[in-house]
């Protein structure tokens, strides 16, 4: 059972940054719809913790999905996760150069994968550099290692199962997005795609789970932000990468069994045969 407090101070990777178990991954994404001037990649190249390798979600992914990033099945995400120098017996630290972005994705999705000793790097690489820690720009050496995954379906919510939980009040839905784009205000930045949201969910927009300088609010300041923390819930948002972030503030708070529905909006609303809200 996991417990304790899914993230790690940068003070605490630089106490343990020699420990032979310990590997760092660097997650760094910028959404396609953002038009950003680099990739994760470049940005991870340009300079990043030592040793860390880069984790792209878009690699590490479902290839035959029409829909973006989805989580791919236990055989390529291994074959894909041994290559970056992961694997049994890793205690892993996840981060990102775009605050909680895509390390909290990379978390959900170890988890899925049946890896327990993960965390999220809090404050991210701006919290590393800040603690005194060293960038390097030279790719790692990597040997593979063996990761033997342990599926839990239990942390993955798809299309059908929410079709079925929408009405229920056995399972609380929230919604990451702007409100803007969850009360159909604003259009979806992904052409084709019209805004509102699932009957039934609720709206906490991902970024007020982050503070100013980019750490995850602390429990106190989390538990005042959702109805109740420990409810059976399934966290969505534009394509399951911000529902990861609320996801990773709920086992802050102990609820450690969250469902992250992986298709999000992109999916959801994709098909004009599923209900579409817009008022609170």
């Amino acid at each position: 059972m996991e417990s304790g407090d899914p993230l790690v101070s940068a003070e605490w990777l630089l106490e343990n940054f020699d420990a032979p178990d310990v590997r760092v991954l660097d997650a760094t994404y910028f959404a396609d719809f953002t038009n950003p001037p680099e990739t994760g990649r470049q940005v991870w190249a340009r300079g990043h913790i030592p040793g860390a390798t880069f984790f792209d979600i878009d690699h590490v992914a479902d290839d035959t999905s029409p829909y973006p990033h989805m989580l791919p099945d236990a055989v390529k995400f291994s074959s894909r996760i041994r290559k970056l120098g992961v694997g049994d017996g890793n205690r892993i630290v996840v981060y990102d150069q775009n605050r909680f972005f895509a390390s909290a994705r990379v978390w959900w999705m170890l988890r899925v994968m049946g890896h327990t000793d993960v965390h999220v790097l809090d404050g991210g690489l701006a919290a590393w550099v800040e603690a005194g820690g060293e960038l390097e720009d030279m790719p790692p050496m990597v040997s593979e290692r063996h990761f033997t995954p342990r599926v839990r379906s239990d942390l993955v919510m798809d299309a059908a199962g929410l079709e079925k939980a929408v009405g229920s009040a056995r399972l609380a839905i929230i919604d990451s997005r702007p409100d803007g784009r969850f009360f159909g205000r604003v259009p979806e930045p992904r052409e084709g795609l019209k805004s509102g949201h699932i009957p039934g969910s609720m709206n906490l927009p991902g970024s007020a789970l982050i503070t100013e300088d980019g750490h995850m609010k602390s429990a106190k300041q989390l538990a005042g932000l959702f109805k109740d923390p420990m409810a059976p819930t399934v966290t969505t948002c534009g394509s399951g990468v911000t529902a990861a972030v609320t996801a990773l503030a709920l086992a802050r708070l102990g609820n450690w069994d969250v469902a992250v529905y992986d298709g999000s909006w992109t999916e959801w609303a994709s098909d004009p045969s599923r209900p579409i809200a817009t008022e609170a």
